[in-house]
């Protein structure tokens, strides 16, 4: 008996990743409040990622692994962030989110190596992924807030993107090939 093929983890983690990252973002152009950000960043962006990545461990997947886990946890300190900020439990400026950025920012820039060995979407994803962490650190670090609106335009390309990717693996499972593009590197 052959044996039932298992569901896909990169499913939901990328399902997370763009959802709250296109939802931040709204809120970085001023179209939302803090509040769904915070939820989503915990949940969804946070706890689901974490959740796929773990699960990618099953599969062998050493890059979804490190990618879904280090977002969720991610998605999980800025909620912290925000938590701890609305309550006043820590002082937490805009420099100290600016720095929490650059080190995000450096961990994607070799997850950005990664996936240009993989296919051009993925490679894409991270390049405005590694875009919007570097305006974003730039803008909290004391650059101009044109940085945080460019940022955000640029994060809501990455967020489709991911989105994009999931319906790959979704439509995939269901014969419908979406065209990935070659590894930007052999």
């Amino acid at each position: 008996m052959a044996e039932k093929p298992l569901g896909n983890p990169a499913v939901v983690g990328l399902a997370g990743f763009g959802g709250t990252t296109l939802l931040l973002q709204f809120h970085n152009l001023g179209w939302c409040g803090a509040g769904p950000i915070l939820w989503c960043a915990l949940f969804f962006g946070g706890l689901m990622q974490l959740a796929a990545g773990l699960q990618e461990f099953h599969t062998g997947n050493n890059f979804g692994l490190s990618v879904f886990s280090t977002y969720g946890a991610f998605w999980m300190a800025l909620g912290g962030i925000l938590l701890s900020t609305h309550y006043g439990i820590l002082s937490i400026t805009t420099t100290d989110i600016g720095w929490f950025l650059v080190m995000f920012t450096a961990i994607t820039l070799i997850f950005f190596i990664g996936a240009m060995k993989q296919n051009g979407v993925l490679a894409f994803t991270f390049l405005t992924l590694l875009l919007g962490f570097t305006c974003l650190g730039i803008g909290n670090l004391g650059g101009s807030a044109v940085f945080i609106k460019v940022a955000a335009i640029d994060l809501i390309i990455c967020a489709i993107c991911a989105w994009y990717l999931m319906a790959h693996t979704i439509f995939a499972q269901l014969g419908w090939e979406l065209p990935l593009g070659n590894p930007w590197i052999k």
